[in-house]
């Protein structure tokens, strides 16, 4: 204000924020890109299972055509069963120790980084195609009403014990966790849990927490997951059975203290909701999840119609986990069953055709920005390959533990395999590039190699719990949370987990 009475207006600042998950993703990726002009390019041979032979392909891009046998195995240096290979258990070409050898660079520019998202979208079709479709699915259910009925009817039946939401969500998800690594599944439960969550009093880091650390706990501590706990032992020469009861008390301690530690927070919101995390888009995620929905609704008995449709409704997800546990179901068929099971329930509604077209495209866009994430995701593993520096950092990490002692050599490899699966996300992919290589490590320390997978397992689960590159923000975007709210709310909890997980090891090497 001046001396003579006139008001000056001062310039206010703008408050700085953290960027979209768009923008992480793609900072990670120009790091990348920039790490490719400064590693060395290098690769493993790797051999790939042919029908009724075995291939190699060399470094310079030749292959070599040699007999599906034991002995072909046992010549490479590669402790696996031939049988592995024959049933299918093991189906990605498999990198072969001592092999490594450095290659010209091919280091990614300007328009390899502006490429890489392209391309990620064309390696993750079938994944964007399942969350658009899961998003007509949901958006037809929401039209028809019967979802608000239903979450109104439960939060008044469940007033008084919503913890056991936690509860249940929580281990349900960590029970497909661990079983057959219930992962990408999860996007489809994120439209549904949420409004029961905020509806319950919590916010929906609550619900995120549940189905996400349920999700993570799960196959971090995966028992019988054939996508990394078989396939990881069977290309370490063992059987997936050593070491299973170590990573099942890890997986039954961790997913309490998973439980604890998220009712201790929901808790607290619940009995101050501005101590939510979130609390300043409280209103803007309550519109979005509770649009349908009135919390102060009597409660009514459902209509026929709507009891109806939630029963098609969860049946479609109960279908959902068996076609993939049992029916060696993936994106295809899953994406199959969502879509019959949208236009099922527009005919029990009686949706006219345009009307369920409208409802149905407008679902999906709105699960399009977790569609793009995913793609741009995938498109750092694309800047990856192209610069063949994937291979050159587990080399790295190879030669780093040589000769440590055994206590330190497995914590050591457990935060390594953390590191690595930042460039290498996929459980599987790490699975077989790594355990031919890393496994024999083992038996020149001393201890069994079973340690080796479940340092691989929980190095790898431990970094899927924030890494930019797996699956965090394109849940972070089903709830509208940025990276920066989750990492204050899951830091504290994953170094807990890191000293569980540490001390596993240990007890496993030592006793």
């Amino acid at each position: 204000m001046s001396t003579d009475g006139t008001t000056v207006d001062t310039p206010t600042k703008k408050k700085l924020s953290f960027p979209s998950a768009y923008t992480v993703l793609f900072c990670v990726a120009a790091l990348v890109a920039m790490l490719t002009w400064f590693v060395d390019a290098g690769v493993y041979n790797k051999l790939s299972y042919e029908g009724e032979s075995f291939m190699i392909t060399f470094a310079d891009g030749s292959t070599e055509t040699l007999p599906a046998t034991q002995e072909t195995l046992d010549k490479v240096g590669i402790k696996a069963d031939l049988e592995k290979f024959v049933n299918g258990d093991i189906y990605k070409p498999v990198g072969i120790p001592n092999s490594y050898t450095t290659v010209d660079p091919n280091p990614q520019g300007i328009m390899d980084l502006f490429q890489a998202p392209i391309q990620g979208m064309y390696q993750s079709i079938d994944v964007v195609f399942f969350v658009l479709v899961i998003g007509g699915f949901i958006g037809i259910v929401n039209h028809s009403g019967a979802f608000g009925s239903g979450i109104n009817r439960l939060s008044q039946v469940m007033t008084g014990r919503e913890k056991w939401l936690i509860v249940i969500v929580t281990a349900l998800i960590a029970l497909g966790g661990t079983s057959f690594g219930m992962a990408e599944e999860t996007i489809a439960f994120y439209p549904i849990l949420v409004p029961i969550f905020i509806a319950a009093g919590y916010d929906a880091i609550v619900a995120l927490a549940a189905i996400y650390l349920g999700s993570s706990i799960g196959t971090m501590c995966s028992t019988v997951n054939p996508f990394s706990t078989i396939i990881a032992s069977n290309a370490a020469g063992i059987n997936w059975t050593l070491g299973l009861g170590s990573r099942m008390a890890m997986l039954i301690a961790g997913t309490v203290v998973c439980m604890l530690y998220i009712i201790r927070y929901a808790q607290r919101v619940k009995n101050d909701p501005t101590q939510s995390l979130i609390y300043s888009q409280k209103k803007e995620i309550e519109a979005r999840f509770l649009k349908n929905i009135d919390p102060n609704a009597s409660s009514t008995k459902l209509e026929k119609r709507h009891s109806i449709i939630l029963t098609l409704f969860a049946s479609t997800f109960f279908i959902m986990v068996y076609g993939v546990s049992s029916l060696g179901w993936w994106f295809e068929e899953m994406t199959t069953l969502f879509f019959v099971s949208a236009i099922v329930i527009a005919l029990v509604d009686r949706i006219p055709e345009k009307e369920f077209v409208r409802e149905f495209i407008q679902g999906a866009n709105d699960l399009l920005g977790v569609a793009l994430i995913i793609a741009i995701a995938r498109g750092v593993t694309v800047l990856m390959d192209g610069g063949m520096i994937s291979d050159s950092i587990l080399h790295a990490s190879a030669t780093m533990v040589e000769g440590m002692d055994k206590g330190l050599f497995i914590v050591v490899m457990m935060f390594l395999f953390a590191g690595v699966s930042f460039f290498v996300p996929s459980s599987s992919g790490l699975a077989v590039l790594s355990m031919p290589i890393m496994a024999p490590l083992a038996d020149v320390i001393g201890i069994p190699r079973d340690n080796i997978v479940s340092s691989y397992q929980f190095g790898m689960g431990l970094m899927a719990f924030i890494t930019p590159t797996g699956l965090v923000l394109a849940s972070l975007a089903m709830v509208n949370v940025t990276f920066d709210k989750w990492l204050r709310f899951v830091m504290p909890l994953l170094g807990i987990l890191v000293a569980m997980a540490a001390a596993t090891l240990l007890i496993n090497v030592y006793i």
